[in-house]
């Protein structure tokens, strides 16, 4: 097949004018240097444009078009193209290059996505939430533990293209490690998106690990002598972080599990069982989380708990100062009141009496609350 007939098939563009608009639009976006990541000319969105051929990278100097022209034609290699948080304008030109369904490109360029996994003819187009811990020193009602982004991805038999959303997530290590295994990188597009999902669902356990570590710290507080002053509120910040995480992750396990199982034309079998391993750790990470929101739940529980006994303590003792109280109350008011013919009103001993009496009456009392512990 003739180049304009593989990048036709591409792009779905008649066969002379689809060319001529491709070509003016690469000239528009002017040339990219393929073995130059940085600052690629496509535009502030493009983070990395590299081809690969036999799981090497191959030598810079074509622009995109040519390139793909390059690729289709040979029918060897495959193109690797890296976005961060694109525009709609910045992502048109690539999306009619690549021939990309509408529905998928505007997922991509809006974010705010489910973990999925779609299919668009021979192209996948799948979704990841991509988590990360935010360090603290200590943690309160108000910090941030969870922090989320997505990496969208979409696959075909000669390209991969990836459009990171958020401030973490970065793939560039995650290349430098494809393009050391060259052997792996040379199964293809397939490859890469497994990476991709291993690079996301060993994060979902990272995060899992210091999550735990921030459960402990509030389990302890909360066991400790003083429980029940704990601050409620960081219990709570933990569970709506975990939350955040536990949507992050539950949903990518039918699209992983998909990918493991169910046959798909850009993804080769052996590539298949990459993804029950993903889909292993995902589960991991899954009972985790479900373990640390049972565990919060009963941490909440028990604080609570220990608040109404705190609070059922401190009534106590307020009931038996108060019987304490009551006793030289009731007698002073007593003889307080303004009567000529009272009981030893006129007694030497009266008023040393009375003091032995409150005395004597507010001991034993005191020591009755004493030994059945209310004070």
């Amino acid at each position: 097949m003739s180049m304009a007939g593989n990048l036709r098939k591409v792009t779905g563009l008649g066969r002379v004018g689809g060319l001529r608009r491709v070509a003016r639009l690469a000239r528009r976006r002017a040339r990219v240097d393929l073995s130059h990541p940085a600052r690629s000319p496509l535009g502030s969105a493009v983070v990395n444009c590299v081809t690969y051929q036999d799981g090497e990278r191959a030598p810079g100097g074509r622009d995109l078009v040519d390139a793909v022209e390059h690729i289709r034609k040979t029918d060897d290699g495959f193109v690797w193209l890296g976005l961060h948080e694109p525009t709609a304008r910045e992502f048109a030109g690539i999306a009619e290059l690549f021939g990309l369904h509408p529905l998928a490109v505007e997922d991509a360029v809006e974010a705010h996505q489910r973990p999925k996994l779609e299919r668009y003819g021979e192209t996948l187009f799948a979704v990841f939430k991509t988590v990360c811990y935010v360090e603290h020193k200590e943690l309160t009602a108000t910090s941030e533990v969870v922090n989320t982004g997505e990496i969208m991805v979409f696959v075909g038999h000669d390209f991969v293209i990836t459009v990171r959303h958020g401030r973490h997530g970065s793939l560039g290590p995650l290349r430098e490690e494809l393009e050391a295994n060259p052997d792996q990188l040379a199964k293809g597009p397939a490859a890469v998106l497994h990476a991709i999902a291993d690079h996301v669902v060993d994060d979902y356990l990272n995060v899992t690990d210091s999550v735990q570590a921030d459960i402990d710290q509030v389990e302890t507080d909360v066991f400790a002598e003083n429980g029940a002053r704990a601050d409620p509120g960081r219990i709570y910040q933990l569970k709506r972080e975990l939350l955040e995480l536990k949507r992050a992750v539950a949903p990518l396990a039918r699209p992983v599990l998909e990918l493991a199982t169910r046959p798909e034309r850009v993804v080769a079998p052996e590539i298949q069982a990459y993804f029950r391993d993903v889909s292993d750790h995902l589960l991991r990470a899954t009972e985790q989380i479900a373990a640390f929101d049972e565990l919060l739940n009963s941490i909440l529980q028990a604080h609570l708990a220990q608040v109404s006994v705190a609070q059922n303590e401190d009534m106590r003792k307020i009931t038996a100062w108060a019987a304490l109280i009551a006793v030289p109350t009731m007698v002073c008011g007593v003889y307080g009141m303004n009567f000529e013919y009272m009981p030893e009103l006129h007694w030497k001993l009266g008023y040393p009496m009375v003091w032995v009496v409150i005395a004597v009456a507010c001991t034993a009392l005191y020591r009755g609350f004493k030994r059945n512990g209310w004070l």
